[in-house]
């Protein structure tokens, strides 16, 4: 800087000079020292306060640069003034100290903040400073102040964009900055890299082309939110230039322009595949664990359920039996025991259904569909007509019963929201020779029975329908995306086939293939015989309603019977003369399970028949110990189911 003219145009000069500088604050204070140092002269220099309340080094000016730094030496430890707003004079004890002859502190103020002070000091013996000198010096304080204020801001400025850079580029994050039309204008290194392209690829290339064709149309509505000034978070799929596929999570607000109206949009992008992927687990496993924790909650009532239908029942039976034919109470008794018998029913479908994993069996198709029609038709509701046929010669199957029940009604509820305002379900059943390639699958040949559902409903579009059985994936934001993926799984579990046909506003057929079975279904079993009968049963049953009943059930037929309503009892020693031939325990007790019972009491009575219990034994029992499906009687029984199992197990001991 050169001499300024003084006075007229000095702080006209200064000013310019100032705001020719006002971007870095040390440069302004440097520039207002030296004005200060030759306008008024010997020496001059600016000390600021820093954010902490100290005061920084304080920048001196002075022509010969040696004897600047020692005079701004002996002054910052000459000068320790609190905050002050007028110019003031250096005390005496001040100038001795600092080895100078007269000294004026102008105080800098802006917005009516303490800023620091401006020095000015006199090496000459006996020199001062006039008013007007005072006056010159506080206007150059004051000059200083405004151009601090804006070097101040500016260098805000500065550490800002520099943090954004900072932070922009190294995050993990993606971040893309997008015109108004979409065109990416900045990408930092991570959203190159989701992209797979070069960053300076990215610039000037449209958004648009990375999306599918769901967030291409979401697009517009993302910039259309941001030029009105609204910030929004939205998931959606990149697709690379190599067609890979990822989700990400795209968090995008307005980018100020010039007038401080939106001019585009920076968006933050994350990586979120692996958390989607996680999702689709969780929600499997959650449901797993529902359908879990339903299997044993249905499993327990039910065993509780069938222990009291089986009293029911049974009472019903005896007091039915000794009534007189045709009377009122022979009668009322007789319907109890139809109820009875239809809750049965009811109860051993809702624990099929429940709990899975049963054994495989021949079921007939026949009864399948006739036992489920009452379940498919709650679970469809009255505004759907259900119609139900089957060949007449058609085929048994093999298959686990409850899974087979659910997979009818996953399709069966698929085909409800399909039809919100009604509509139609047939369900068919008919024999087929499949022959090899007749299928998508070359694989799957031979005799099978073919289930076709079909609705009259929505349909699905192609993309849709392509999609149908991929595990989590649904068009309902209510659903877990499990019905048909569970339904597909069940009868590929069992050797089958699933196919599926849909149109958009037309409607829905799957086709089940099932396996046929080589032989019929089991007839149902034999009336026991009916003679008097001999022998001593031990039976043990935890509920004494029940195990009372059995006493009256068996005893009228010839059977000595010893009830025990403790497994413990047993273990610790039989009455005497007690000597049993064989056992009828339940399985679900306090303490002990009945297989652990038959074990050990079978050390004790070699060869000892056991004949089981059951209202749900899926959990405890062991097909080791017998024969499971000759040696279990399924609760509620009555008298001629168990005296028909107990017969049977005294024929495989003879």
């Amino acid at each position: 800087m050169g001499v300024l003219a003084w006075p007229g145009h000095a702080l006209a000069d200064l000013s310019l000079a100032l705001t020719a500088a006002a971007d870095r604050v040390d440069a302004v204070v440097n520039i207002a020292a030296r004005a200060a140092t030759e306008l008024i002269g010997d020496c001059a220099g600016v000390r600021l306060i820093r954010a902490d309340g100290g005061y920084e080094p304080l920048t001196m000016q002075h022509p010969e640069p040696g004897r600047a730094h020692a005079i701004a030496e002996r002054l910052e430890l000459a000068v320790v003034l609190p905050t002050f707003r007028e110019p003031v004079a250096l005390p005496p004890d001040a100038l001795t100290a600092a080895e100078v002859a007269a000294g004026v502190l102008c105080p800098i103020v802006a917005d009516n903040a303490y800023l620091g002070y401006l020095v000015l000091a006199r090496t000459t013996p006996g020199s001062g400073y006039s008013d007007e000198e005072v006056d010159l010096a506080w206007d150059i304080a004051g000059e200083l102040a405004l151009a601090l204020k804006g070097a101040r801001a500016a260098e805000r400025v500065h550490v800002s964009e520099e943090r954004y850079r900072r932070i922009t580029e190294t995050t993990l994050e993606g971040v893309a900055q997008l015109d108004a039309e979409g065109v990416i204008t900045y990408a930092n290194e991570p959203m190159a890299q989701l992209l797979a392209l070069p960053r300076e690829k990215l610039l000037g290339a449209p958004l648009h082309g990375f999306l599918d064709r769901s967030g291409q149309t979401e697009l517009s509505r993302w910039l259309a939110e941001c030029r009105d000034g609204r910030c929004g978070v939205f998931e959606t799929r990149l697709v690379r230039p190599d067609g890979a596929v990822r989700w990400v999570q795209v968090s995008a607000g307005p980018l100020p322009g010039e007038h401080g109206q939106p001019d585009g949009s920076l968006c933050m992008v994350t990586d979120v595949t692996d958390r989607i992927q996680a999702r689709g687990l969780k929600r499997q496993l959650d449901h797993l664990r529902r359908l879990d924790s339903l299997g044993q909650l249905i499993g327990g009532i039910a065993h509780d359920f069938h222990n009291l239908l089986t009293v029911v029942a049974g009472s019903a039976e005896v007091i039915a039996g000794e009534a007189v034919p045709d009377s009122t109470e022979h009668r009322l008794a007789t319907e109890i025991v139809d109820a009875a018998v239809r809750g049965r029913a009811l109860a051993h479908q809702l624990l099929a259904f429940g709990r899975g994993g049963g054994r495989v069996v021949t079921v007939s198709v026949t009864d399948l569909l006739d036992d489920v029609k009452q379940l498919l038709s709650r679970t469809l509701g009255e505004h759907i007509q259900l119609n139900i046929s089957a060949d007449a010669d058609v085929a048994p199957v093999r298959a686990e019963r409850g899974p087979l029940e659910q997979a009818l009604v996953n399709l069966a509820a698929n085909a409800r929201d399909a039809m919100p305002r009604g509509g139609v379900l047939t369900i068919q059943a008919t024999n087929v020779d499949i022959e090899p390639g007749q299928l998508d699958d070359p694989a799957t040949s031979g005799r099978f029975v073919r289930l076709v559902i079909a609705d009259t409903g929505a349909g699905m579009d192609p993309e849709t329908r392509a999609r149908a059985f991929e595990p989590f994936f649904t068009t309902k934001s209510t659903a877990a995306g499990l019905g048909l993926a569970t339904a597909a799984s069940i009868v590929r579990g069992g050797g089958g086939y699933i196919q599926l046909d849909s149109e958009a506003r037309i409607g829905t057929t799957v086709r089940l293939y099932l396996p046929a079975a080589a032989e019929s279904a089991a007839p149902p079993a034999p009336a026991p015989d009916r003679g008097r009968a001999h022998g001593h049963i031990l039976a043990v049953e935890d509920q004494p309603e029940l195990a009372q009943l059995i006493r009256h059930l068996l005893e009228p037929a010839g059977y000595t019977v010893t009830v025990l309503t403790d497994p413990q009892q047993a273990m610790a020693g039989l009455p005497d003369g007690v000597t049993p031939e064989l056992l009828l325990t339940d399985v679900v007790m306090p303490g002990m399970t009945g297989p652990e019972l038959a074990a050990a009491l079978n050390e004790r009575y070699p060869g000892l028949p056991v004949v089981y219990m059951s209202g749900y034994a899926a959990a405890v029992f062991d097909p080791r110990t017998g024969d499971e499906e000759t040696n279990v009687v399924q609760k509620p029984f009555n008298r001629d189911t168990l005296l028909a199992a107990v017969q049977h197990a005294w024929r495989q001991r003879g």
